[in-house]
């Protein structure tokens, strides 16, 4: 390879290097759950009809403020990153970014999302999407050294694009807007118990307080994961239930079949916690959700 080929690759190399490092400021996997989540929101709540311009700016803008939300995280955490193995590699304690960089950015995609929310979906989108952030970044994310509380209020903001999403089309808040936003939290619980029992020995050394780290048994955690999935059972049917006429049958079948696996696993992580238990409570946490979502979506016509 020649000098000159070397000079041309080498600031190529870095720019793409800095590009992904903010891609990883947002934690996409994140970014794009919550906009799979607008989406169906959108679509159950016209049950298939949204208006397809307002909803996609409605995407938009959420992923502006996910992308805000997650960098201003990563920013509060950024020395308790450095002191766990999974998150050391990180842009902030890896020195790929600096503070100023990861502020500056959190603060423009807030801004640009908020607005784009506001002036092109309406303030009551724009609204929901600003108590996500605060939520998140300003509660949640302090209070995973305080309390094991914190699952629940994580739960609680993780479950608000719901409404962002059902805002976004001007629909009425009703009982299948309740019951997807409680789809969305009890959801979490065995996805995150999972998460907090793999990772326990570095929530320990960064000073987080996880159920998994005030109670290392695993039994409460165990619980709390069973006893989510079993209630997510008999919601995840409350949107068909709460529309006569709809049909839906092979949703409610799949459903059930889907609470069930997720339940079983989710008792075994209970009667015995294990990183194997926990790995495959995750792997099914992964799995219920964008399928129940995408089912949803399609219920009036399945």
């Amino acid at each position: 390879m020649s000098t000159t080929t070397l000079t041309l690759v080498q600031p190529r190399t870095e720019i793409l290097g800095r590009v992904w490092d903010y891609i990883e400021l947002t934690k996409p996997r994140i970014a794009v759950l919550e906009l799979v989540v607008v989406l169906a929101s959108g679509v159950v709540a016209t049950w298939g009809q949204p208006d397809p311009s307002l909803l996609l700016h409605a995407m938009l803008g959420t992923l502006l403020v996910a992308a805000s939300a997650s960098a201003a995280n990563q920013w509060l955490e950024r020395r308790s990153d450095s002191c766990m193995l999974r998150t050391a590699a990180r842009p902030l304690p890896a020195g790929r970014l600096s503070s100023r960089e990861a502020l500056v950015f959190a603060a423009v995609c807030l801004i640009f999302g908020v607005l784009q929310l506001m002036f092109l979906v309406n303030l009551s989108c724009a609204a929901w999407a600003v108590v996500t952030w605060v939520a998140y970044v300003l509660v949640y994310t302090p209070l995973k050294t305080v309390s094991p509380a914190n699952t629940a209020v994580g739960a609680v903001a993780g479950a608000l694009p719901v409404l962002i999403g059902w805002s976004a089309v001007g629909a009425t808040l009703d009982h299948r807007a309740l019951a997807l936003f409680l789809i969305l939290f009890l959801w979490q619980f065995p996805h995150f118990m999972a998460i907090a029992w793999i990772y326990r020995g570095d929530y320990a050394q960064a000073g987080y307080q996880m159920l998994t780290v005030v109670e290392p048994t695993g039994r409460r955690a165990g619980w709390q994961a069973a006893l989510a999935a079993l209630a997510l059972i008999p919601v995840s049917i409350v949107p068909l239930i709460a529309t006569p006429g709809l049909g839906g049958l092979l949703y409610v079948v799949g459903a059930g079949l889907l609470g069930a696996g997720q339940l079983l696993l989710a008792a075994l992580f209970w009667r015995s916690a294990t990183d194997q238990s926990a790995r495959l409570l995750l792997r099914a946490s992964l799995i219920y959700l964008p399928t129940l979502l995408v089912m949803l979506m399609l219920a009036p016509w399945i």
